[in-house]
């Protein structure tokens, strides 16, 4: 089915056609239409074109009111104050069009008109260590922005650039060669109590404690450390026994991940999870082309990129090392050899990274050095940067001891207040015990993953699980209730009383303010989608359940006075607002119980 144009747009048209014919010169001046509190819409652009024509904006505005032909979608305009055009649009137009978003499975969500290729970098944990509560907003906010752009039609290429290579697996792979008995699986008895229903984490906290162990020899025994670095040689050589260890310690850990991905409801297929190693055979490539073209220069013996701009505090610049001055390569020689592959091979047209903000500057160096060698179009790649996530105390979020918090406990405390939620809710539904812990999974993740999407990326936010697992307010519960409370009277409408838009029919006050609100979904889906804004979607849900509540409130459904057409009416304004809550909580990755 083709999109479905919002009334907004519909009167938007209608305006500028009737400016441009009104004053001819003006053919490309927008009206500037946005919602209001005085009338449905108003336009002001009138007062910066009479302003620029040297004009009386009132005039104007007249002018403007006058060109308009008589339409379906306008029944009341004036001129207001110094040029402003308040405008209120039919209730039979905002029905009809209702109906036509609700005749569409996508509810009017417009496909790109151009989509192409985009590759995603989120959630990127370390190989042999737990994840914490630092990779949560990286895999939440990358997930929503896949489902958001998917949605629009773009070709969406995930990739889970994991740390799965470097001098810490020198130091892993000997630890182990010389501790054999660390690799008896029955030390995984021992594994910790939190989190043990996530698939993989018993031997992950294992893998863990070797790597602490393995980090204080490497720290405090030179002889060990020298030993570690030859190892390090052998497994980029590609020695059997080396290789053999290091690909238990990338695969064992892999399942950790899965099972905390699946903890979190996100979906990681194996073949999204390109770790560093991936491009290991690639570096040196990276380093000829770089030295060859001069976009980097030995420098003390290490390949850098120099930029005008990045300088240290005593005024040195400050590089990009590409290669270190003993051979090896850190993360700026993966990462290049990264978009020489996402766009040379994959064939990406943009390239976004969702990346702690801290990692900016990095970004911005790589990005250019890329653009310098020819790999990567101008404008191409983009950092998502995130903020932190705070304590109460407005510091980054820690345990009590000062220690990062785990993911996994993390994820285990919001199920459990969730469950405490659901089980006062349900005491008149009958839920099972099995069902009441489902339903706490969907509303204790979601509640995690809604507080962070429903602020800016870039801010940073408080963790405050009292606040999150809240019925009241915006949360995530707030409005997975709502559509649990719509599904419910849907339910129980009588037999023969079906949703049916009723164009005839006259709005309440209420009813017209979530009827403007759900013609806003597509549009604001788009926009989410177009600027890699998910909290933008959240703050429409939100207000969704809002006008919602205050329609429930005002307006009864199944005993609505004006009769079995009334009734038809709300149960469809009922059916699409559910409808719509279902499909943006789902963009956002978050489940909507059907009773709750």
């Amino acid at each position: 089915m083709a999109s479905v144009q919002s009334l907004s747009a519909a009167v938007h048209q209608r305006l500028a056609e009737a400016l441009s014919a009104a004053v001819p010169e003006s053919a490309d001046a927008d009206p500037l239409l946005r919602r209001s509190d005085r009338a449905d819409f108003q336009a002001n652009g009138m007062l910066a074109l009479a302003k620029k024509l040297k004009g009386n904006p009132r005039e104007l505005a007249s002018k403007v009111v006058d060109a308009i032909p008589a339409n379906d979608e306008i029944k009341e305009i004036e001129v207001s104050g110094p040029g402003f055009l308040n405008i209120t649009v039919a209730d039979a137009a905002l029905v009809r069009t209702l109906a036509a978003r609700a005749a569409d499975d996508r509810l009017g969500v417009p496909y790109k008109t151009d989509p192409g290729t985009s590759v995603v970098d989120y959630a990127q944990p370390n190989v042999a260590k737990e994840m914490h509560v630092g990779h949560l907003r990286s895999t939440v906010i990358g997930d929503a922005v896949v489902n958001l752009l998917e949605h629009r039609g773009e070709k969406v290429v995930r990739r889970h650039h994991i740390g799965d290579w470097g001098t810490q697996f020198g130091m892993l792979t000997q630890y182990l060669i010389e501790h054999p008995h660390e690799l008896d699986h029955a030390s995984d008895a021992a594994a910790g109590d939190g989190g043990a229903d996530v698939e993989g984490n018993a031997a992950m906290a294992r893998l863990n404690r070797l790597y602490k162990a393995s980090r204080v020899l490497f720290d405090t025994d030179p002889e060990f450390k020298e030993r570690a670095r030859d190892r390090l040689v052998k497994l980029q050589g590609g020695d059997a026994q080396t290789l053999g260890l290091w690909h238990k310690i990338v695969d064992e850990s892999k399942i950790y991940f899965q099972g905390v991905y699946a903890r979190l409801d996100v979906e990681i297929a194996d073949e999204d999870v390109v770790g560093e190693s991936a491009y290991n055979d690639d570096l040196q490539a990276v380093v000829k082309d770089l030295e060859d073209s001069g976009v980097a220069v030995r420098s003390e013996g290490a390949l850098c990129v120099f930029f005008d701009d990045v300088k240290g505090p005593d005024g040195t610049p400050t590089p990009l090392i590409v290669q270190k001055s003993n051979g090896g390569f850190g993360y700026a020689a993966t990462d290049l050899a990264a978009i020489r592959n996402r766009i040379g091979d994959l064939k990406a047209d943009t390239l976004l990274y969702v990346v702690d903000a801290r990692q900016a500057l990095h970004f911005r160096m790589v990005f250019e050095t890329a653009q310098r060698a020819g790999w990567l179009p101008e404008g191409a790649a983009r950092q998502l940067p995130f903020g932190t996530v705070l304590g109460k105390d407005g510091k980054p979020f820690k345990t009590r001891e000062g220690e990062t918090v785990r993911l996994v406990d993390l994820l285990g405390e919001a199920v459990g207040r969730a469950a405490e939620v659901v089980r006062e809710k349900s005491e008149n539904l009958g839920l099972s015990e099995a069902e009441i812990t489902e339903r706490a999974s969907q509303v204790g993740v979601g509640a995690i993953k809604y507080a962070d999407l429903s602020n800016s990326m870039t801010r940073d936010y408080v963790f405050d699980l009292d606040r999150m697992v809240s019925l009241n307010g915006d949360t995530s519960v707030y409005l997975q209730y709502a559509y649990a409370r719509i599904r419910s009277i849907l339910r129980k409408a009588p037999e023969g009383a079906e949703p049916v838009a009723r164009a005839e029919l006259s709005l309440e006050p209420a009813e017209r303010a979530l009827a403007l609100h759900l013609d806003d979904f597509a549009d604001t889906v788009a926009g989410a989608a177009d600027l890699y804004e998910p909290h933008k979607l959240a703050a429409y849900l939100y207000q969704l359940a809002s006008l919602y509540t205050t329609f429930y409130d005002q307006c009864p459904v199944l005993k609505a006075e004006g009769g079995p057409d009334q009734v038809a009416n709300r149960l469809f304004l009922c059916d699409l607002t559910a409808r719509t809550l279902h499909q943006g909580m789902a963009l956002l990755g978050i489940r909507t119980p059907e009773r709750l």
